[in-house]
């Protein structure tokens, strides 16, 4: 895979692997602008690296890139509304109704935009040429630090009054 996010101290050989998404799920009238996502973000933490920010023609967030070389981490995050996240947030909202307190399940109901926010790992390409092994790499030195997107998540969570899921497990973040 080309590296879409140019980890510029990676070694050679490195490739890129998704390892899951978070959505922020709230209200579109609540989408922040590209600065504020730039200073929640910056504020998360001082070894993010923010790239490839864009905003549309009002200032609103857009997309972002952001590296964490030192976690072997990036994140790729992108705003999107409309009927889609409307119709995901109300299947969220199903699936998670026995799980979520009152305000909760009211902000997931109300949720017409979502940032979703998309979690990459480095991984050293084997001799062989094939990935070397997620489980293999997250514990031992230069492994894959989860810290980066639990961060960054919370920090959008935080800036939106959203919340953050992980849709794919059925769980609220925070």
């Amino acid at each position: 895979m080309d590296d879409p996010f140019g980890f510029d101290n990676a070694p050679t050989g490195d490739d890129l692997a998704w390892r899951e998404t978070y959505v922020v799920l709230f209200e579109a009238g609540d989408r922040p602008t590209l600065t504020q996502v730039e200073a929640a973000i910056g504020n998360a933490g001082p070894r993010l690296r923010m790239e490839r920010l864009k905003a549309d023609d009002d200032g609103l967030f857009k997309s972002v890139l952001v590296q964490a070389p030192d976690d072997n981490a990036a994140l790729d995050i992108r705003f999107e509304a409309g009927e889609a996240v409307s119709d995901r947030a109300m299947a969220l909202a199903k699936k998670l109704r026995d799980e979520l307190d009152e305000d909760q399940m009211g902000r997931l109901v109300l949720a017409d935009a979502w940032l979703e926010v998309m979690h990459f790992e480095r991984v050293a390409a084997s001799p062989d040429g094939d990935d070397a092994e997620p489980e293999d790499d997250l514990l031992g030195p230069g492994g894959l630090d989860p810290a980066t997107l639990i961060t960054v998540v919370e920090a959008l969570a935080h800036l939106t009054g959203g919340l953050p899921i992980d849709p794919e497990a059925g769980e609220v973040l925070i």
